[in-house]
């Protein structure tokens, strides 16, 4: 029998999958807890925590084991997983259950999406920016059409959260035989990896590239994730409903995917990818400077589109760049840390700002937000145009 090599559409319909199914799960939590488990908001807040926490920690093993082991049965046996995980979350959604089965979920979360990443790094006939900006549009696909339809559908079910699950284990199962099917890497050369690809120390240069890039992303999503967060008690504060708040991430989402078209676009012209890092993170941290002038909803709407225009050209890149400047035998790990310190990053900015508008207010939020970003740009700038011509790629 023929084997099968992993295709660029079977990887991209794997991202979609997960991202729709997962988009059942995380937009509803804090309400859930809060409104059918009656718990406070302070407790929602340490369930997130545990649930970004377990998304580190699986995204680190995921990221480790994909280079010592089978990718395939990995990815396999974390969709079986995930799926027992849902499966139990239909039947046991009450206190405490719900609470620790979410910590398996936000485990496999991490698992699952730095798996994704990883084979992306295996992928033949595809530039590595492509195949990682085409990644990050299918995620966003899959949010887009779960996130508009989940509301709804929880409406329909009467707040209840189990058909939800049904539908995130249904989504899983059809990636799983999308994996066991279609998901196998090419062969590679141990001897050229051994002498070539896997040298005994990375070169410093590609280290203190790897790593300022990896904190710099980690830095700009605990910026970034204000605005979806803290901002909709601000938006709603000056008389803008909860419905136009909402309507402005489904603005980012199709945003994202006209963004990424362009950019597949631009990239037969631009061929140095940090420009589109620098761009981008100064772009997501000017994106704070409206909303300190801010006095009416389209300044929001303008907010969003350079916020997203910023998020679609350095969020994909970043990871692209880190495969480019690791060797075969640690992609995955590499992946694995990026992954796992965006989750750290999305962990703690709500609480962080959270404390920022206790002590100081909104505005002064906003400003350390876009010096910040500034701040990141400048250390990003200046590390990476400094090394650039003494990394190696691989």
């Amino acid at each position: 029998m023929k084997r099968r090599e992993l295709k660029l559409q079977w990887l991209l319909l794997g991202a979609f999958l997960t991202s729709f199914g997962n988009s059942f799960v995380w937009p509803l939590t804090t309400v859930y807890i809060h409104d059918q488990l009656h718990q406070s908001l302070t407790v929602s807040g340490l369930v997130l925590m545990f649930f970004s926490g377990a998304n580190v920690l699986g995204s680190v093993l995921a990221g480790s084991f994909f280079d010592r082991f089978r990718p395939r049965r990995l990815m396999a046996g974390g969709l079986v997983a995930a799926i027992i995980t849902m499966i139990a979350m239909t039947f046991q959604n009450g206190w405490p259950a719900y609470p620790f089965l979410l910590t398996l979920v936000g485990f496999f979360n991490g698992w699952l999406l730095t798996l994704l990443n990883s084979f992306g790094t295996r992928l033949r006939g595809h530039d590595g920016r492509f195949i990682f900006n085409m990644l990050y549009f299918f995620n966003n696909l899959g949010m887009v059409f779960g996130t508009t339809i989940v509301g709804p559908i929880y409406e329909f079910a009467h707040h209840h959260v189990g058909p939800l699950f049904v539908i995130t284990a249904v989504l899983y199962a059809l990636f799983l035989g999308v994996v066991l099917r279609y998901y196998q890497l090419p062969k590679v050369n141990t001897e050229k990896i051994s002498h070539h690809q896997a040298p005994s120390r990375l070169p410093k240069a590609n280290v203190e590239v790897i790593w300022t890039l990896c904190l710099a992303l980690m830095i700009t999503w605990l910026v970034y994730v204000q605005w979806s967060s803290n901002m909709s008690v601000y938006i709603t504060g000056k008389g803008i409903s909860m419905s136009l708040y909402s309507l402005l991430w489904t603005l980012n989402g199709l945003l994202v995917i006209s963004f990424q078209l362009v950019i597949n676009w631009l990239n037969r012209w631009i061929k140095n990818d940090y420009h589109y890092v620098y761009f981008g993170l100064t772009t997501i941290a000017l994106s704070f400077g409206i909303l300190l002038i801010a006095d009416n909803y389209w300044w929001f709407v303008l907010g969003m589109i350079i916020l997203t225009l910023g998020e679609t050209t350095a969020f994909p890149m970043i990871p692209a760049i880190v495969n480019q400047l690791t060797p075969l035998n640690e992609k995955g790990r590499y992946q694995g840390i990026l992954n796992a310190l965006i989750a750290v990053g999305k962990a703690i900015g709500p609480l962080a700002g959270g404390m920022v508008i206790e002590q100081l207010s909104y505005l002064p939020l906003f400003e350390i937000c876009m010096g910040v970003g500034l701040l990141v740009t400048i250390v990003v700038t200046v590390v990476t145009h400094h090394r650039q011509s003494q990394v190696i790629h691989y």
